[in-house]
């Protein structure tokens, strides 16, 4: 019973100590955004990149024209918010690319791969009906993690 006591008593303390903690607001958690164009990324609602520690999370990079172009200049702006982190395509290790059209990315695979220079993430391609951007042919995001 006097077990039972101490256990119940030391339950009740941490939660009333982890209410404090919340309501201190210690619990949240440090990011560092970077924006694109702020404006814009507040209309709809979204930062173009989030750090949490270590982890890097980057938003959807569309590009529009056809499938060399919009692969170039995707890679070449998640490129740069890399490097706003000081990472490269090495640091990646999730990618997901969303397209409205999957055979033309698989022609143009080359050019996501030079990148990469063979260091590959995990993958994941999918092909949609359309993007947000209605005139987008492809969306990529990516999570890189710093040493």
């Amino acid at each position: 019973m006097e077990k039972r006591i101490i256990f119940i008593s030391l339950t009740l303390f941490m939660m009333i100590l982890n209410n404090v903690y919340a309501q201190s607001g210690q619990n949240t958690i440090e990011k560092q955004k970077f924006h694109l164009g702020k404006a814009g990324e507040d209309g709809a609602g979204y930062a173009q990149a989030v750090k949490v520690g270590k982890t890097i999370y980057i938003s959807g990079t569309v590009g529009v024209g056809d499938a060399a172009t919009a692969l170039t200049n995707v890679y070449n702006g998640l490129q740069k918010t890399l490097a706003f982190y000081g990472a490269t395509f090495q640091n990646v290790v999730k990618e997901n690319l969303y397209t409205t059209n999957i055979e033309e990315m698989k022609k143009h695979n080359d050019i996501r791969k030079k990148y990469y220079n063979n260091d590959f993430p995990a993958a994941t391609w999918v092909q949609i009906q359309r993007l947000y951007m209605e005139t987008a042919l492809v969306e990529v995001e990516l999570v890189a993690v710093l040493p």
